[in-house]
């Protein structure tokens, strides 16, 4: 009952923004018929006022939406269910919904060959992450929380319920916001698609999805493989994708945004790259975290400080001699 509950909910969760943004389409092109019928108000009603602020500021307003219906309302579930795992299930659809905004707000100007291409690409990389996401979960809603939040949680005590506001959603706002500003950025500008910059773009974009799809897919089957044989892993796995990089997941999702910000870059919007640069130096943490915490796990501990000295840490390449580095640390 509680996974069809959580399953339900995380559908309905969105509708305050999109019915107000729905609203506000209607009434701008309504509003619009009226101005060129001449049949406005002298004195505009505080109404119209907004909507007329929600035409001219389409970066602020996603800003207010991000955090009346997210910061606000997913802290509040997260708080009833003492469990703050929808923003992680959100991570994954809310840049779809950021494309499809900014390609349909009343100050769009855009070039449809790039605007079609990043809608698809955007929706081929929610479709992975998401799917990864409910498999991992085994297809259970809300099951449980970030590691790194549980973590948090005990760190903090008593005072989580108003440091989970800051540390998790108004942070997940600055990211999930700077990291789609390339979507605005290309909505903004009518320029022809360039056959040069804007098809790396695309190849990079596909790459990173693809390599994030295979390294999650290797991953998740060797886990799955350990579960069915019910041994306890000792090993790491170091297979595929996984030979040559600790973490070819976390390099895929970066080529995505990096490639992303390019088309941004390629409109004339080098600012793009801001987002994915401060997303970088956030994973380095983060990868930094994932590491410490195996190391902390006593039959694994030794075999990974070999995988760390011998397999590069994100970009993929040719794997070291663990011979080497086995006489490098006895000498």
């Amino acid at each position: 009952m509680g996974n069809l509950t959580n399953a339900v909910m995380a559908f309905l969760v969105p509708l305050p923004s999109i019915l107000f943004y729905h609203s506000f389409l209607c009434q701008f092109s309504a509003l619009g018929l009226a101005c060129a019928t001449a049949s406005v108000s002298v004195h505009p009603s505080p109404l119209l006022w907004v909507w007329t602020w929600c035409a001219h500021h389409p970066i602020l307003l996603a800003n207010v939406l991000f955090f009346l219906n997210v910061n606000v309302l997913f802290w509040v579930i997260g708080l009833i269910q003492s469990s703050h795992w929808m923003i992680d299930l959100y991570w994954t659809v809310i840049p779809v919904m950021q494309v499809h905004y900014y390609a349909t707000h009343p100050l769009a100007r855009y070039n449809q060959w790039r605007s079609a291409v990043i809608v698809v690409l955007t929706w081929l990389w929610s479709i992975r992450l998401t799917h990864n996401y409910l498999r991992r979960e085994r297809w259970q809603w809300g099951a449980r929380e970030d590691w790194r939040f549980s973590d948090m949680r005990q760190q903090y005590g008593k005072h989580w319920w108003w440091v989970s506001f800051f540390s998790i959603y108004v942070s997940q706002q600055v990211f999930l916001i700077g990291l789609c500003l390339p979507m605005y950025a290309v909505h903004s500008v009518e320029k022809s698609w360039n056959l040069v910059w804007d098809s790396i773009a695309t190849v990079v974009c596909t790459c990173g999805i693809v390599v994030a799809y295979f390294a999650d897919t290797q991953l998740y089957e060797f886990v799955e493989r350990n579960k069915a044989l019910k041994v306890k892993q000792k090993e790491n796995f170091e297979e595929g994708m996984w030979r040559y990089s600790r973490h070819p997941n976390y390099f895929g999702e970066q080529l995505w945004w990096w490639g992303l910000a390019l088309f941004g870059w390629n409109v004339g919007h080098f600012w793009t790259f801001i987002g994915p640069l401060i997303n970088s130096l956030c994973l380095s943490y983060v990868t930094l975290l994932v590491e410490r915490r195996m190391l902390k796990q006593p039959h694994r501990a030794d075999a990974y400080r070999l995988y760390q000295k011998t397999t590069s840490v994100w970009i993929p390449w040719f794997k070291s001699s663990p011979r080497r580095n086995l006489k490098d640390k006895d000498t």
